[in-house]
């Protein structure tokens, strides 16, 4: 059984039709990424399977559980949390603020403390800034805290939008260093990334998306070599 679970997924904004059909799985331990020009619906998928939005129709399942009649704050609570596009972080609350406020949900309070040192340990700027306000801190700092901030849900699957946005090239490898080290230890990773070189080279597999519908998957190398793929999304003719 897949660790979470999308079929024939429907969403729309309004009248409009973003999501048609949509259906993948990602098995526990994948690294899987989900490719696609602007508007493809990669960040609607995200946030349709973080109950952000309802589908018309369909099914999502984490382990077998039907995910679409929770409430976001309950798919949190099963096991699935995001570091969404543009971060997103509280910019009036400190490092440290926003992540206690990522574990908001937990009840074992002995072991937020460890997984803030842990934190800590991926992202050493963050325990520098610890009492700082988040507003305050760059692009890459800022995007470190909002995985950190992910992380301390204790995810079974971490959703992770656009995390090179923005950020400097040696960010960008710093940020997907600390994704793969995350993965690694044990946590489940679906990617949504514009750079999809870079999302390619660590994923398992990978779904391309355009206009809604899954047009393409295979694995990530095999995506990386595939002729479409590189014409259209790697700048390769």
């Amino acid at each position: 059984m897949p660790l979470l679970e999308l079929k024939d997924v429907h969403t729309y904004y309004g009248n409009i039709h973003a999501l048609k059909g949509v259906s993948f799985s990602v098995e526990e331990g994948e690294i899987v990424t989900l490719i696609g020009s602007n508007g493809a619906g990669k960040t609607t998928t995200l946030r349709t399977i973080q109950g952000l939005l309802k589908p018309r129709q369909g099914s999502i399942k984490l382990r077998g559980e039907e995910l679409t009649r929770l409430a976001s704050h309950e798919i949190v609570a099963r096991g699935v949390s995001q570091s969404p596009e543009g971060r997103l972080i509280f910019p009036a609350m400190t490092v440290l603020e926003n992540l206690e406020l990522g574990a908001y949900q937990r009840k074992d309070r002995e072991n937020i403390k460890k997984d803030i040192e842990y934190v800590f340990s991926l992202f050493p700027r963050l325990k520098e800034r610890m009492y700082q306000r988040g507003g305050t801190l760059s692009g890459g700092e800022q995007q470190m805290l909002a995985i950190g901030r992910a992380l301390m849900a204790r995810p079974r699957v971490m959703l992770l939008d656009e995390p090179s946005m923005g950020l400097a090239p040696i960010l960008v490898d710093q940020i997907f260093e600390i994704i793969k080290t995350l993965n690694q230890q044990g946590t489940t990773i679906l990617l949504v990334e514009q750079n999809a070189r870079l999302a390619l080279r660590i994923a398992n597999r990978g779904y391309v998306l355009e206009t809604g519908e899954v047009v393409l998957t295979g694995s990530g190398a095999e995506l990386l070599n595939n002729p479409a793929v590189k014409a259209a999304y790697l700048g390769e003719h």
